[in-house]
């Protein structure tokens, strides 16, 4: 295992490293597959990738997006669902292909089988160049929730009443967060060639020691990075 730790002084600098480290990926191999994220703490980020590629620092034509998960019932007009998210934090500042940005299908009828459209479409284009992760107060990775064992597949998952509470804050009201998500399974994220991981706050600090240096176990998804080959982790208090 490889473990770059970095510790910066406040979340613009987290958000300013993590996306100088994304432009690397994409200037070093312009063809890069990216694994995206959604969630509060990529935002700053995303916003120094629009900057960094309006003062023409990096060209993302030729890249091809992965993003974890999206919400089951949610549609890509739905401006909680995670395809607007991304459409509007970052696809829509940037010079790539909407074609090339790839999400689940929270609409799909036969959710097992949009499960298995979005592995095979991963298998498609993977391995991930780079993988971008946030992580849950409960150590969730994407979706990938607490459980008896790690699911290695793209899956739908039951939302733990904790990442309800957390995502409530987008919504009105608790009651309309979806309780239902399709995800990426953590064998995606492990095949990823680079994972950088970062986490805002001091709220994640205790699951950040608890997954990084604690046993390894689904109770704690995020504990399976320690066996990853090439991993960056950027934490600011």
């Amino acid at each position: 295992m490889k473990m770059n730790f970095i510790k910066v002084k406040d979340y613009n600098a987290l958000s300013v490293h993590a996306a100088e480290i994304i432009c690397a990926q994409v200037n070093s191999k312009p063809n890069s597959v990216l694994g995206l994220a959604t969630g509060s703490t990529p935002i700053g980020a995303y916003e120094q990738i629009r900057e960094m590629y309006k003062r023409g620092e990096v060209d993302f034509s030729a890249v091809k997006t992965i993003n974890l998960d999206e919400y089951v019932g949610l549609s890509p007009e739905n401006a909680q669902s995670y395809r607007y998210f991304m459409n509007n934090q970052l696809f829509n500042g940037i010079n790539i292909a909407k074609e090339n940005t790839h999400l689940p299908d929270g609409m799909s009828n036969t959710v097992d089988d949009e499960c298995a459209r979005y592995e095979r479409l991963i298998d498609s284009l993977g391995p991930i160049d780079l993988q971008l992760l946030g992580i849950g107060n409960n150590g969730h990775i994407g979706f990938n929730e607490p459980g008896d064992f790690f699911i290695k597949e793209c899956h739908c998952t039951q939302l733990a009443a904790k990442t309800i509470e957390a995502n409530s804050r987008f919504f009105d009201t608790i009651d309309e967060v979806p309780k239902k998500a399709i995800t990426v399974g953590m064998g995606t994220v492990m095949a990823a060639k680079k994972v950088l991981l970062i986490a805002a706050g001091k709220e994640k600090a205790e699951i950040i020691n608890k997954a990084l240096t604690g046993k390894i176990t689904p109770q704690v998804p995020a504990s399976i990075l320690q066996f990853h080959a090439d991993l960056t982790v950027v934490v600011s208090p």
